[in-house]
């Protein structure tokens, strides 16, 4: 018995790209303490979504996201800084802007993130 399998991958030539621009932005964190805290806080927020995969968190929304150092810490019970913040999250998609000490925004248009440069 033959059993015969489609090649899976396309040439460049056979590819098709969307031409509309997402505002998307979010971030994935290993699975840690901090990382279900974050998520609890954020997935009360409207426009979240937050995917719960065997190993990381995955949190998206439209737009920007905004995390509140204070509030995550309130709800984590200890002090969160951007700088713990950034260790939390292994990777972003969007622009992260620090806008203060308490303040970590992810802009999903890159045009708002311009004006904190």
């Amino acid at each position: 018995m033959t059993h015969a399998t489609a090649n899976i991958f396309k040439s460049m030539k056979d590819m098709q790209f969307e031409t509309t621009i997402s505002h998307q932005c979010g971030v994935t964190m290993n699975d840690s303490v901090e990382a279900r805290v974050i998520a609890e806080v954020m997935g009360e927020k409207p426009g979240i979504t937050v995917t719960y995969l065997p190993a990381m968190i995955r949190l998206d929304g439209e737009g920007k996201i905004e995390f509140k150092m204070g509030e995550i810490g309130e709800a984590l019970g200890r002090p969160m800084t951007p700088h713990l913040f950034e260790i939390s999250t292994s990777t972003h998609y969007g622009r992260m802007v620090m806008v203060d000490d308490d303040t970590v925004v992810l802009f999903g248009n890159m045009d708002d993130a311009l004006a904190f440069e």
